[in-house]
């Protein structure tokens, strides 16, 4: 039903006189009708929004079309404002609607352009509804006059009339003339009862397309409140998604920096071993000469091993020499304390001999 509604719609304003006086391309977003707060998306990417001149109503309107939905259908009043909240967003009120529309521009100076033209096709309308108003005040004063001058006819046929007939036709001109502007009175209320109907047909007609709009936007603002509301649980799945791949993203870079850091310390200690395995290479290259230090350091180590044999060989040798001499020494030692026993005792013996001749003698 609503892709009915809305192809009637496109083929309506197709082959009417509208006729866009200015395109431009934004992303369409409406006020959520339930917080007065939120903007609601109603269109997933930028759309095609233009202004449409109604010549046959002299009305000015601003239409957006998605796909096969119509997201804009706003007409122009002079008592509308189109107002700027940041560089690149704008917004107007449309009480017809029950809503208010949001435009979110690629630029800077598409939204100037648009804001621009939302003044110009204001005052436009603004001059229109003037105009429409003269109309039907000159319409108003014109039947006034012709009522007022048909009187005046009247009259100057009955005094263009002879003196008889003037005298015979009295009474009848007289009811005749209070007749006629009865008649005036009534065809000036009928004019003015017509126009006030053509008037209410007009407002009426307007007030069905309206109601047709309202109707349709009702039914498409059903289904853009459900995608809406599908819409958000999504975003609210991706955000909770998005948050936890975060997290997993902020561990994986704390495991990075720990990989980062443990990769610097291998680094380093990798230089370290191959400056130990450079060292190495050059401590190898002094191999050779340090084989041939400790061959001939073994030769001499043999040789005085084999001198070390050869005296402690003599040291035993001399060993058993002293212990000998030692042996021989103790046998002296022995023999010569004998001898001196033996000397001793004949030295006593002598001196005793001694004072036995120095008595003899002293005696003699």
């Amino acid at each position: 039903m609503i892709e009915i509604i809305v192809r009637t719609v496109i083929c309506w304003i197709t082959h009417s006189r509208e006729q866009p006086i200015f395109t431009t391309r934004a992303h369409v977003f409406q006020i959520d009708p339930t917080t007065k707060k939120n903007w609601v998306p109603a269109s997933k990417q930028a759309v095609t929004v233009s202004y449409f001149y109604d010549s046959t109503r002299n009305s000015y309107r601003i239409i957006s079309v998605d796909g096969s939905k119509v997201i804009i259908n706003s007409t122009i009043t002079p008592n509308m404002n189109f107002t700027k909240t940041s560089q690149k967003f704008g917004q107007w009120a449309d009480s017809r609607a029950n809503t208010v529309f949001g435009l979110g521009f690629a630029s800077e100076q598409q939204l100037s352009k648009f804001a621009e033209k939302f003044q110009e096709v204001k005052e436009a309308a603004k001059l229109a509804r003037e105009k429409s108003q003269e109309k039907m005040e000159t319409s108003s004063d014109q039947s006034q006059e012709s009522g007022r001058e048909t009187p005046s006819g009247n009259q100057a046929s009955s005094i263009n009339g002879t003196d008889d007939e003037k005298i015979s036709h009295v009474p009848e001109n007289t009811a005749l003339m209070s007749e006629n502007d009865r008649l005036k009175s009534v065809a000036e209320q009928s004019k003015k009862l017509e126009t006030e109907l053509q008037a209410l047909m007009d407002s009426n007609a307007r007030l069905s397309d309206t109601l047709q709009e309202a109707n349709s936007n009702a039914e498409s603002w059903k289904s853009k409140v459900m995608q809406s509301q599908d819409e958000n649980n999504q975003l609210r799945n991706k955000i909770s998604e998005l948050e936890d791949q975060c997290k997993e993203v902020n561990l994986e870079r704390e495991r990075n920096t720990q990989l980062s850091l443990r990769i610097q310390e291998l680094e380093a200690d990798l230089q370290e071993k191959e400056q130990e395995l450079e060292d190495l290479r050059k401590q190898a290259e002094t191999i050779p000469q340090l084989m041939a230090k400790c061959e001939s350091v073994t030769a001499k180590l043999q040789a005085a091993e084999t001198a070390s044999r050869d005296l402690s060989e003599k040291m035993t040798l001399l060993q058993s020499e002293i212990d000998d001499s030692q042996h021989k020494q103790k046998n002296m030692k022995t023999e010569l304390k004998k001898f001196m026993d033996v000397l001793d005792g004949k030295i006593d013996e002598l001196h005793e001999v001694c004072q036995g001749i120095s008595k003899l003698g002293i005696d003699n």
